[in-house]
């Protein structure tokens, strides 16, 4: 059990569960893309524990960049997207890109990062997250290429998941506790 601000959480995915699910995207993400060189594109700040991981398990050269995203306040989403993304726009031009999320419950951020970065013209566009939340999901239409798990609707935690700007340094995942 742990606590973070006022919520406690426990246990849910343990670090080997998660290491598993990386490495089974990593192999799948280095036969789609053999010989081809991807941009690997990590949502900041939730993403970075997940990316590197995954870019470190990928066996084919890749490129990598990142999109800073933030919709979340407290536990819930807000329903506005701040994106910051820095590119030259003929950077992206004619290559697929790898979108890396850490979870994707609702599939607002995703959804809306996908037509921003249709504009710079890529060759495709992938998305890979490690957590999938089905039930959630308000974007029925959304392709998510690569999904390392798909969880229940409850609010997680831990490799690099936060609650508030806490708890992305849990090796292990944690899903908040019901209050009784």
């Amino acid at each position: 059990m742990i606590q973070i601000h006022d919520k406690r959480f426990e246990p849910f995915i343990s670090r080997r569960r998660i290491q598993h699910a990386v490495k089974r995207i990593a192999n799948c993400i280095t036969a789609d893309f053999k010989g081809q060189q991807p941009v690997l594109m990590p949502v900041l700040n939730g993403a970075f524990i997940f990316a590197a991981d995954l870019i470190r398990a990928i066996n084919t050269d890749c490129e990598i960049s990142f999109i800073k995203a933030t919709s979340y306040e407290g536990i819930q989403s807000t329903g506005k997207l701040n994106i910051q993304l820095h590119l030259n726009p003929a950077y992206l031009r004619n290559k697929p890109i790898i979108l890396i999320e850490d979870i994707i419950d609702t599939g607002f951020t995703i959804a809306q990062l996908i037509p921003l970065l249709h504009e710079y013209k890529p060759s495709a566009i992938k998305v890979a997250c490690l957590l999938h939340k089905p039930d959630a999901l308000l974007y029925p239409s959304l392709h998510i290429d690569y999904i390392g798990m798909k969880i229940e609707n409850k609010f997680v935690v831990g490799y690099g998941l936060d609650y508030n700007g806490l708890g992305r340094n849990y090796p292990d995942i944690y899903r908040l506790l019901e209050q009784r």
